[in-house]
């Protein structure tokens, strides 16, 4: 992938993203979320050779779950392909693996250095250690600001690239950063990727999503109950 700076990791090529961006819509516009060698072939126009390989990169690393289907015929069964998501259904061994061991290496580092500790709690802190290492296995230098839930990736290594290859690019890198979140647990999302200046200035905006519930819940405790017609008191509209 031509993108002006060092990107490493299973999604080091564009191919690849383009795959990733295929079975994440999948998930909206397939029954089961699936897609096979066949559909995959389809959309990106590679060989069929082609495709198993990086499914095969993607798989090691924690980013798509194959499954086999099951025949009641004769035949040799298909495999389909999903995104790992880290949702309930869509996770990955690798990728929980990595999460867990990205956890220990944290609290490994915060134990030689307590002042990098995080006011966050210790399932968000979880999440930003594996968060990292995901970024830094892909090739950015990600710069964590726990005040404000923003990552820095500035400068991104895809600014070089072509520019109608930047809406995918990073689609799918918000999709897999939500994916390392979900699958590490807790309350952080990755929600929006920050409007840029500059080609290279690339800013991620996370989300606490305990504390958004937090705050509905304080707001419907102090909001008037109001009396339909029925007789009966709703505390929420």
């Amino acid at each position: 992938m031509s993108n002006g700076g060092s990107v490493c990791g299973p999604i080091s090529s564009y191919s690849r993203v383009r795959i990733l961006h295929l079975l994440f819509e999948a998930r909206h516009t397939h029954p089961e979320g699936q897609l096979s060698i066949g559909d995959l072939c389809e959309a990106t126009g590679l060989h069929a050779n082609t495709v198993r390989e990086h499914l095969q990169r993607l798989i090691e690393g924690g980013y798509v779950i194959p499954t086999v289907e099951h025949r009641t015929t004769r035949g040799r069964p298909r495999t389909f392909y999903s995104a790992a998501t880290g949702d309930p259904g869509a996770s990955s061994p690798v990728a929980r693996d990595k999460a867990k061991a990205a956890a220990r290496r944290g609290d490994l580092l915060r134990s030689i250095h307590p002042g990098a500790a995080s006011g966050l709690g210790r399932e968000a802190t979880y999440q930003l250690d594996a968060l990292v290492e995901h970024l830094e296995e892909s090739g950015f230098e990600p710069i964590v600001d726990g005040d404000r839930l923003t990552v820095d990736l500035s400068p991104c290594p895809h600014a070089a690239g072509l520019p109608e290859n930047r809406p995918m690019l990073c689609q799918v890198h918000l999709g897999l950063m939500q994916s390392v979140l979900n699958e590490a647990g807790g309350p952080l999302a990755a929600e929006r990727v920050q409007e840029a200046v500059l080609p290279s200035d690339c800013t991620v905006q996370l989300r606490d999503t305990s504390a958004r519930l937090n705050a509905h819940t304080e707001q419907l405790r102090h909001r008037p109950t109001q009396s339909h017609r029925t007789g009966v008191v709703h505390g929420m509209a």
